[in-house]
């Protein structure tokens, strides 16, 4: 297996497939040589190589595991260097149109088949990572329209079974839709999170005593705000369409609640909130 980034999603990959035996051998690249010392350090690649075309050349696996922004100029330089019957996927939060332009860079018997692991922390980094980070979680598969089968019948099946023997659940679903879905439960709550602290930084200018009086509430609901601020530029670049309408629905609910603040109407303020909570609770149970 060749993994293309070793930071927290990467690192964690290479942690639980190397618990579970999976693969022979795993090589790293990064353009970060202290990540990928830190890497074999922690075990979670057997050992690196200088160019990402060197990385892939061997692997029967490989997984790119960097921002969004960065798998079309990686997939150009490695493509003539995928061995036949390869399997390329992804652990990245956007598929989409970048799913179909990825395939056409792609030579013919190579299988790209990105997927999107439903779990991660704050903190980024090959520190961050840990073998235990997909246990129970949900991972999703996307398989582009081309889906090439050539030289790897199999593809699809081995890569579900890779993803369940290290702890997910594995769904596959059309990348558009993938998309859609998650500019609501994924992509709006990190750019909310931000807007929060960013916010709160701005109104710190006038009041620099401010943060110093946050709470839980604060602290938990902008926990995400710590997250890679280079993935999630990547990821409301390339998924701009539905994060914007994402955002229009937002914004439409917190007029209607700047409106029921301003009217004192506190019994729809209340049944909103309600709702709120009745499914807050439905997700913890489920």
């Amino acid at each position: 297996m060749a993994l293309i980034g070793v930071g927290l999603m990467g690192g964690s990959l290479g942690l639980a497939v190397k618990r579970a035996k999976l693969v022979g051998e795993i090589v790293g690249y990064s353009p970060e040589p202290a990540a990928l010392k830190r890497a074999v350090q922690r075990g979670a690649i057997d050992r690196f190589t200088k160019s990402a075309p060197e990385a892939v050349r061997e692997a029967d696996l490989v997984v790119l595991a960097t921002p969004a922004g960065s798998f079309e100029p990686l997939v150009k330089e490695c493509a003539s260097s995928f061995k036949l019957g390869a399997i390329l996927t992804d652990v990245g939060s956007v598929k989409g149109a970048l799913v179909g332009r990825i395939d056409a860079l792609l030579p013919p018997h190579v299988v790209y088949l990105p997927a999107h692991p439903l779990a991660g922390r704050e903190r980024s980094g090959i520190d961050a990572s840990s073998a235990t980070l997909f246990d129970g979680c949900r991972c999703l598969i996307t398989p582009g329209h081309r889906n090439n089968q050539i030289g790897r019948p199999d593809a699809l099946k081995r890569l579900t079974g890779l993803w369940e023997k290290i702890g997910a659940t594995v769904t596959t679903l059309d990348p558009f839709e993938h998309d859609r879905y998650l500019a609501l439960v994924s992509h709006l709550p990190h750019l909310v999170a931000y807007a929060l602290v960013n916010c709160a930084m701005d109104a710190a200018k006038e009041a620099p005593g401010l943060l110093g009086f946050s709470a839980g509430g604060f602290r938990d609901f902008t926990r995400i705000a710590a997250s890679s601020p280079e993935m999630w530029r990547d990821i409301c670049l390339e998924n701009r369409a539905e994060i914007l309408s994402a955002l229009a629905r937002y914004q439409s609910v917190l007029e209607r609640y700047r409106r029921l603040i301003e009217a004192g109407d506190g019994a729809s303020l209340e049944a909103a909130f309600r709702d709120a909570r009745r499914v807050k609770e439905e997700l913890r149970s489920a």
